[in-house]
């Protein structure tokens, strides 16, 4: 007891003490953390500290309040951007034929163009002052979602000048002259924007750029003065080959000190005039066979004035925090819209199909194996609403979360790329036959684009996600940096041993914290609601506790190391990625009012994202390289092992259920899908066939009874049997006539597009279409 005593006394002198615990514990431990935790390039410091913390510090920190993500307010289309919905998209819609757009004319009809440009369509995101129409994120997110799922290419069109480009960067940077000058043009179509930043050997590596400005004297306007004298090589740009007005990020350099004392000033952007003497716009790119303009540029000493630099002079060096803060409505707003656009088409399109066609006698919707598929489909569809809902919802909090939105870029596209490939494997011949009937194929090769674009998927799992939530949403680590990077190291020492203390306490209240959780397996964790769902707020406090302290062991024990095992910390950044997830499935669920028809929905996404932590965390455990520290932490997150598991079949089997009958629960989980009216569209033609089939259940009965009763043959062509049924009495004349044009439809539906000898070769390209 005594010795107790003695240990208590002396820890609270050591801690308590500021000099002795500033000498004993804040110096040697400030200097190991100087060591393992190297210095911050510029670009990874702008890139860390651009953007804002929003939920995701919630569920980084160990402490998630689910009352306060319920209390952020639902998104929502308002009145102007609800009837532009209803009649600028859907005339839009109307005047799209993507399979001549993609593989006839490999362009967008004029007309349409002349549309999009007439009513507003580029100007989603510009100010009405400027004569834009001041869309929030949640417009542009699901106009651009609408737009996909009838043609990707008109879809992508419309996203990038609303997108990360001279629009964005005008208003959050621009100076009142630039804004004045360029933003009344860019929203009625006078000027085409794009924007330069990937290069031949840069892509998401800013500090890559190999493109320069030297600033220097010349000539502009028939008179001398100092300006930037540009060099550049830019692929891979949408817009390109027909912009008139070109955002361009290089590297900056001042050698002869002419706007002020320092020589490398560092990434800018510029805004030039396509006409501009020495801008080139190249080759255009064909990506994916996909018809949305994309080309190069390229400029060889080109000049031009200080003024063009996007925010003016002042702003000459911080272009890579600019696009960095900017990026957030290409990882949050676009790339998710057009992953929920293939949710939404795929979901309804193959709940129907798999109605429709008919192997064995039977549905093939009907089929475990397909259901299986189906099921996921349907399950990732709402999760992706849900995601992109809550995402653009963010962005109209005037809120930049960049780790969020990388979260919503990566498992979005990915969802997507899964979704897709269920979706051909259930179609199966039906989906690979391009012609006017295939809805899928346009959309199953624009999805690589998506991966690769705004930060290559790989790039965005293993270095963004974890990389950034872990300084950012950090409450002490990003501090502490700075305290490491103070160059007076008493002042540094200082500030990192306020820090320290804290740090100390959050850590053991984790570890202690997760232990309980683990032994009560989350059971006395409260949860903002009652019924069905309360069971998985628990869960993912728990797991929040979990991740809070397996990041915080990662950073102590391997310091710098971690930002190279990258495995390991895409691993951790899976666990926050699908306590995101989770979380938005929640309140989506809540804001559309509990609805009890979305609770298969719902727990399919909620079951599916445990099970993904679980097996993120296994993996983290199983390859930590310090095998002690990784049995202790599996010990106090799972102590009696990892139980979650993927949904079961019951669940699964709910959700087809659900999207294979016409109803209200199919409708609000596709309700972005486009529908052609009549026949002569594929996604219209499946639909009208899918209906058909349904209403005729019926009757279909009683010639299945009569079968069973032996009144007429099982194995025949089914036009046969109508008939055989009709003189038979066991079906009416008006029967006879509603179940023929369902077969008609049916086979119509099913069948694919084919081309007479010579036909396709006839439309092979010359050169003078390629370009």
């Amino acid at each position: 007891m005594l010795i107790l005593l003695i240990l208590i006394v002396t820890l609270a002198i050591i801690f308590g003490v500021a000099d002795i615990r500033r000498n004993l514990i804040t110096k040697p431990v400030f200097a190991m953390f100087k060591r393992i935790l190297p210095p911050l390039s510029d670009t990874e410091r702008e890139a860390m500290e651009a953007g804002d913390v929003w939920w995701d510090g919630d569920l980084f920190q160990g402490k998630p309040d689910w009352q306060k993500l319920h209390s952020f307010p639902k998104a929502e289309l308002n009145t102007d951007e609800q009837a532009f919905m209803d009649n600028q998209v859907e005339t839009l819609l109307k005047m799209l034929d993507d399979y001549k757009i993609v593989q006839e004319q490999r362009d967008l009809p004029a007309e349409v163009w002349d549309f999009l440009k007439r009513e507003g369509f580029f100007a989603m995101i510009i100010p009405k002052s400027y004569g834009g129409r001041e869309f929030s994120a949640i417009a542009n997110s699901t106009i651009v979602s609408r737009i996909a799922t009838r043609s990707l290419t008109a879809a992508v069109t419309v996203m990038v000048p609303n997108s990360l480009g001279p629009g964005e960067l005008l208003m959050h940077y621009g100076t009142q002259q630039q804004k004045d000058f360029w933003l009344p043009a860019l929203a009625n179509g006078t000027d085409v924007p794009c924007f330069a930043l990937t290069g031949p050997e840069a892509g998401s590596d800013a500090g890559g750029i190999p493109d320069t400005g030297v600033v220097c004297k010349g000539e502009f306007e028939g008179k001398e003065v100092v300006g930037i004298r540009l060099n550049w090589d830019k692929r891979y740009i949408t817009l390109a080959p027909v912009a008139t007005v070109l955002g361009l990020a290089f590297k900056l350099y001042d050698p002869d000190n002419l706007i002020g004392n320092k020589e490398d000033l560092g990434i800018t952007c510029a805004l030039i005039p396509t006409s501009h003497k020495g801008v080139e716009i190249g080759d255009r790119h064909f990506p994916m066979n996909m018809a949305f303009m994309n080309g190069t540029t390229y400029g060889k000493d080109v000049f031009i004035p200080l003024e063009w630099i996007i925010g003016g002079p002042d702003y000459a060096g911080r272009g890579w925090r600019m696009l960095v803060e900017c990026l957030s409505a290409g990882r949050g707003i676009s790339l998710p819209a057009l992953a929920t656009a293939t949710g939404h088409l795929a979901a309804r399109m193959t709940g129907a199909y798999g109605y429709v066609r008919q192997q064995f006698g039977l549905s093939i919707g009907k089929f475990e194996g397909v259901q299986e598929s189906l099921a996921r489909i349907g399950g990732f569809t709402y999760s992706l609403e849900a995601m992109r809902v809550m995402t653009a919802g963010a962005i109209d909090m005037n809120l930049s979360p960049s780790v969020v939105t990388a979260i919503a870029k990566y498992h979005m596209t990915e969802m997507s790329r899964t979704l897709m490939n269920d979706a051909f494997d259930i179609h199966a011949g039906r989906a690979i036959q391009i012609g006017p009937k295939n809805y899928l194929a346009h959309g199953y090769m624009g999805i690589p684009i998506s991966i690769t674009v705004e930060g290559a998927n790989i790039l965005t799992r293993n270095l963004m996600i974890f990389g950034q939530g872990a300084t950012r949403c950090h409450p002490y680590v990003l501090a502490e940096l700075e305290a490491a990077a103070n160059p007076d190291a008493e002042q540094g020492l200082k500030q990192f041993d306020n820090l320290l203390l804290k740090h100390v306490g959050f850590a053991i209240g984790n570890t202690f914290g997760a232990l309980w959780q683990g032994l009560t397996a989350g059971a006395f964790n409260t949860a903002p609601v009652s019924g069905e769902t309360a069971k998985y707020y628990r869960q993912l406090s728990r797991m929040s506790r979990g991740l809070a302290l397996s990041a915080d062991f990662s950073m102590l024990i391997l310091g710098g190391e971690l930002k190279r095992r990258e495995m390991l910390s895409a691993r951790l950044g899976d666990v926050l990625s699908q306590l995101y997830i989770a979380s938005a499935v929640l309140k989506f669920y809540e804001d559309n009012g509990r609805q009890q028809c979305d609770l298969p929905f719902v727990h399919y996404s909620l079951q599916r994202a445990l099970f993904e932590i679980g097996r993120a965390f296994d993996g983290f455990f199983a390859n930590f390289p310090n095998r002690f520290v990784a049995g202790v932490l599996r010990i106090l997150v799972f102590p009696f092992g990892i139980g979650y598991k993927m949904p079961d079949d019951e669940t699964a089997i709910q959700i087809c259920e659900a999207m294979s009958k016409p109803g209200v629960v199919r409708d609000r989980l596709t309700h972005l899908c486009y529908i052609g009216e009549g026949e002569d569209d594929a996604t219209g033609l499946m639909e009208s066939a899918f209906v058909a089939m349904y209403e005729a259940q019926p009757v279909m009965k009683k010639i299945y009874q009569a079968q069973r009763d032996g009144k007429l043959p099982r194995k025949q062509p089914l036009e046969q049997t109508i008939e055989q049924a009709l003189l038979a009495e066991v079906i009416s004349d008006t029967e006879s006539k509603q179940l023929l044009k369902m077969n008609a439809l049916r086979f119509s539906a099913i069948s694919v597009d084919s081309f007479k000898a010579g036909e396709l070769e006839s439309r092979a390209l010359t050169s003078a279409d390629a370009v």
